[in-house]
């Protein structure tokens, strides 16, 4: 009857043996307790053992990151020192060549220094050879201030005096020559060319007596050119002609009033191109 009473029961009867095995686990895992230390030797304290391997297990995450810690600081040195290795290496070699350049520009300056020294030599050498300069007109302005009461001599005017009529004369020798040039050069005369297109009355009309009607007309500045006979409809065609005048003799108006005036063959006349030449 009390074994069926406690059979119901939920009771944990193994607790001791489980509590054995984690006290053996704990002094393993921190080699605090060897593994074959008898259970009952051994003091029962849970709680001290669970604190113990935490502040372990946290000293052992400590020393790991701070290892980490370390390691992660000496590669970043060691890839900031290539770095800046590399950099020293760009700026030397960079340094290198504007010393080149430098030097370059020094020889060339040099070169220029000793050509202007030459030059100048040269000069000086031949300056007695050289005529004085023509006075100019800046040399008696510079000579104003100096009044010295002899106003009866003048060293420089009569010389700007002849410069001044020599250089009329000549400008006026030019103008002359340029007006001769111009009055001998043939004046330009202005031409059109015009295309006219000459419509008879029906397609009974002889468009050859049309077209010699119309070369009839003579006027002074006409002349008459190529012409042909273009299809209108209704087997009606009108005469296209080319005519060159020149537009102060002959004008548009004028070309219709003498070609309208052969009433027998000519019904209109239009402007159908007028082109300047």
């Amino acid at each position: 009857m009390a074994a069926n009473v406690l059979a119901n029961e939920n009771i944990w009867f193994d607790k001791c043996k489980y509590d054995d095995a984690e006290m053996k686990y704990y002094s393993q895992m921190h080699d605090s307790v060897p593994a074959d230390t008898p259970v009952q030797n051994t003091a029962w304290n849970p709680p001290a053992t669970q604190e113990n391997g935490a502040s372990n297990i946290l000293r052992d995450i400590a020393r790991a990151r701070e290892n980490i810690q370390k390691s992660l600081a000496g590669s970043a040195l060691q890839g900031g020192d290539g770095e800046l290795c590399a950099r020293v290496t760009t700026l030397e070699k960079e340094n290198l060549g504007l010393h080149k350049e430098v030097e370059k520009l020094r020889l060339t300056l040099s070169k220029l220094e000793l050509r202007l020294s030459t030059v100048e030599e040269s000069l000086g050498g031949s300056k007695p050879a050289v005529c004085p300069p023509a006075p100019t007109r800046a040399q008696p302005a510079a000579q104003q201030p100096v009044e010295d009461g002899d106003d009866d001599i003048d060293l420089f005017g009569s010389s700007d005096e002849e410069d001044s009529r020599e250089s009329e004369r000549v400008r006026e020798e030019r103008l002359r020559q340029y007006a001769v040039k111009k009055s001998n050069k043939p004046a330009l005369v202005a031409k059109s060319s015009i295309l006219l297109d000459v419509k008879p009355w029906d397609d009974e009309t002889d468009m050859g007596k049309l077209e010699e009607c119309v070369r009839t007309v003579v006027m002074d500045g006409l002349v008459w050119g190529a012409s042909k006979l273009v299809p209108v409809g209704y087997g009606i065609k009108k005469l296209q002609i080319q005519c060159v005048v020149e537009d102060d003799k002959v004008g548009t108006d004028q070309l219709e009033e003498g070609i309208t005036k052969f009433e027998d063959y000519v019904q209109s006349v239009d402007v159908a191109a007028f082109n300047k030449v």
